[in-house]
């Protein structure tokens, strides 16, 4: 969105309007200003002025009231030219440091950092799961269960264990069981997921009548448990913290309520989202309409990614009204980003 230039007198009007308005929630009127201001102007200059930043597209009237409030293009002026971030304060960081603990597996750090991210905001926490494109095959263990299922162990990149019931078309016994999960173990190990599972479906493809029962067990077994960790991860997040959105059910209608809380039933805009943080480097702010989603047109989503060894593997963010403290906001996703990173690449 482009922005129309204005003077540094009317920049810092604007920024103690959205300051106030982002503390206080309500309307804010010349008097106000005028009162909070070290330029010595009178309310009748400063009403001229949010007049011309009305026209200008950065504030808009509400009916009820005579003050005024930012509008989205208020809103990221404000965040790209006015906004002075603020340092987390050293005990938020050191607690952060403490509950990201690098001896958990990935998944209690991930869903660690998504409830602290809310903790910390008061608004809601979300991470999305690395890429399963990412996720390098450490262990396969199959065990038998009834009415031939089997519960699949999988260790992935040395820390992630994740657990998974498949459904298969014949029971196993638990010696097929051992020398499927030896045989993918000696063979795939250190390949990606999905990389292995091709390969497999391949082979079978090429000699599926001549195969040794042994092997086809394998391909069978490793063809759903895989499929079904893609799946599972292909659009997952982490969210904390949703119930914190229905505090702001003041300002919002009921009804955008409700689509955004589908949005979060259903994830996979948030997904969307977040993944926009894989394509550029720093903190990602969507406000209002720019998220291209109409469940977040009244929100602000701020994002960023975490990485392992280097490559961006994820990525994290806080979602909440556009009338957010985004000094803090975006102070608390990065440093959590960094954070996580740290106890990652430390596991």
């Amino acid at each position: 969105m482009s922005e129309t230039p204005i003077n540094q007198r009317s920049q810092q009007i604007l920024k103690i309007l959205v300051e106030r308005y982002i503390q206080d929630g309500c309307p804010v009127g010349s008097r106000t200003i005028a009162e909070e201001s070290t330029l010595g102007l009178s309310p009748a200059t400063i009403r001229n002025i949010l007049a011309d930043l009305e026209e200008l597209g950065y504030l808009v009237s509400p009916h009820t009231s005579a003050g005024r409030v930012p509008t989205e293009r208020g809103y990221r002026l404000f965040v790209n030219s006015l906004l002075t971030v603020k340092p987390l304060e050293s005990q938020a960081v050191q607690d952060l440091r403490t509950k990201l603990d690098p001896d958990m597996a990935m998944t209690g750090l991930l869903q660690s950092a998504s409830t602290l991210l809310s903790g910390l905001t008061q608004m809601v926490g979300v991470v999305a799961l690395p890429k399963m494109n990412r996720l390098e095959l450490r262990q396969v263990e199959f065990l038998v269960l009834s009415g031939n299922r089997v519960l699949v162990i999988l260790v992935l990149n040395n820390r992630e264990v994740q657990n998974r019931i498949i459904q298969m078309d014949r029971a196993y016994t638990p010696s097929e069981l051992q020398q499927a999960s030896n045989y993918l173990n000696t063979h795939f190990v250190g390949k990606e997921l999905h990389t292995a599972r091709k390969e497999l479906l391949e082979a079978m493809q090429k000699d599926r009548e001549n195969m040794a029962q042994l092997f086809q067990a394998a391909i069978e077994m490793a063809d759903k448990a895989f499929v079904s960790t893609e799946d599972a991860n292909k659009d997952y997040i982490m969210a904390a913290g949703q119930n914190n959105l229905a505090g702001y059910s003041k300002q919002t209608e009921l009804e955008r309520l409700h689509t955004l809380f589908q949005a979060f039933t259903q994830k996979q805009e948030i997904l969307n989202l977040l993944n926009h943080s894989l394509e550029a480097e720093g903190i990602q702010i969507f406000i209002g309409k720019e998220s291209g989603y109409e469940a977040f047109d009244n929100c602000s989503i701020v994002t960023t990614s975490y990485a392992v060894d280097g490559q961006l593997i994820g990525s994290l963010g806080v979602i909440g009204p556009t009338r957010m403290p985004y000094e803090r906001v975006i102070s608390a996703v990065d440093v959590t980003s960094k954070l996580l990173s740290a106890a990652l690449n430390q596991g």
